[in-house]
């Protein structure tokens, strides 16, 4: 919409063309965009907040066992507002619109996985507050939808009209893509988009445990995909560091700067006592837009970094599935790598207090996101 408004007067020698000249640039599109979306979730926060409390949307009781071993660190927190993750997505689809060029088909794809995976989130909280219980949408069923998703994508990249050869390799960090290049992945290259999206919003979701844990970590990881997508846009920047120019890439960078803003705005109600919860409509949503971005700008390998925390939190949920079947085996009876994962639950038990996993986790996620940043001139 900004960028429609410069339209209107570009060429112009009047006032209006003067003061509007400013809107043609992606910096001040995406950090107008940033504002936006931080204002949205600010200004409308309360009213989402006492909205979800009048339908009595509150977070429901866990499981027999994940009672006995969390009520006396989170047993206050039993009937907070869920899916505050709607005013997450609220701001960032306002402002990303107002901020970004509508079109570039690379925004549409990133929406698309964007809401998609949010309205199975959605589905998923849904169905846990109106039950009455932790489980909601099957397993099984959430990760049907979560390849729907992801497969179509995956193909509508692959098949946008002059991105075959763009989408038909593999770049990698730390390495100079004259010395080694994944050529013509072809189909695979379907899969593994898919792959990336189905991952990436499952580790976020594991991650949204905590007062602000997943939305800290969120403003840290979208910064990250804000300078990879500024700098893949921009020719002279991508040649310099010698990484693949693509100049749709550049128009993310408002999407990445508006979740920047809708993750810290929404954060403004979730810190720690948080007053409301993202629940899986937030969390799926931001690990599905993180994902596509990554996939578009591609930096899918380097999310391993910037997402360290994301990825950190899965592992800790697949180790220790994975050793319970193994232990079974060797000895008998099931045994616990970590007391309890997501293993930010390991550290709450251990006896760090809520407020500590939190700053920790989120400095560690600030970390890994420079780190993923030093893979742009580390090659």
């Amino acid at each position: 919409m900004l960028y429609w408004i410069y339209q209107q007067f570009d060429g112009g020698t009047g006032l209006m063309a003067k003061l509007t000249n400013v809107l043609q640039y992606q910096t001040f599109r995406s950090i107008a965009a940033l504002v936006i979306a931080f204002a949205f979730s600010v200004i409308f926060g309360d009213w989402v907040i006492r909205k979800l409390i009048s339908l009595k949307i509150g977070q429901p009781i866990r499981t027999k066992e994940e009672v006995n071993q969390l009520f006396e660190l989170h047993g206050k927190k039993a009937g907070t507002p869920t899916m505050g993750g709607i005013l997450i997505i609220g701001a960032l689809i306002v402002a990303t619109l107002l901020g970004s060029r509508l079109d570039n088909p690379f925004l549409w794809v990133c929406l698309f996985v964007t809401l998609g995976l949010g309205a199975l989130g959605f589905v998923d909280d849904w169905l846990k507050v109106s039950k009455k219980n932790s489980k909601g949408v099957s397993s099984r069923g959430k990760l049907a939808v979560q390849w729907v998703v992801g497969l179509a994508a995956g193909y509508v990249l692959y098949k946008l009209p002059g991105q075959e050869s763009y989408f038909a390799h593999l770049q990698l960090p730390f390495i100079k893509k004259e010395i080694f290049e994944v050529h013509d992945m072809g189909w695979s290259t379907v899969l593994f988009f898919a792959v990336i999206i189905v991952g990436c919003s499952n580790a976020v979701n594991l991650t949204d445990g905590l007062d602000g844990l997943a939305a800290g970590c969120t403003v840290s990881a979208a910064l990250a995909y804000g300078v990879f997508c500024y700098v893949t846009g921009n020719y002279r920047i991508a040649s310099y560091l010698n990484i693949e120019h693509n100049p749709l890439v550049g128009e993310l960078t408002a999407l990445c700067f508006a979740l920047i803003g809708a993750a810290a705005g929404f954060l403004w109600f979730n810190c720690f006592p948080a007053r409301v919860f993202m629940g899986d409509t937030g969390s799926m949503a931001i690990g599905g837009c993180l994902a596509a971005v990554a996939i578009c700008c591609k930096q899918e390998v380097v999310l391993i970094i910037a997402g360290g925390v994301f990825v950190l939190e899965a592992m800790s949920v697949m180790l220790q599935v994975g050793w319970f079947k193994i232990s079974r085996r060797l000895y008998g009876a099931p045994r616990r790598l970590f007391q309890m994962t997501p293993i930010h639950h390991h550290f709450e038990l251990k006896g760090w207090k809520e407020s500590q996993v939190i700053v920790r986790f989120w400095i560690l996620g600030l970390l890994c996101a420079m780190i993923a940043l030093g893979t742009l001139k580390l090659r």
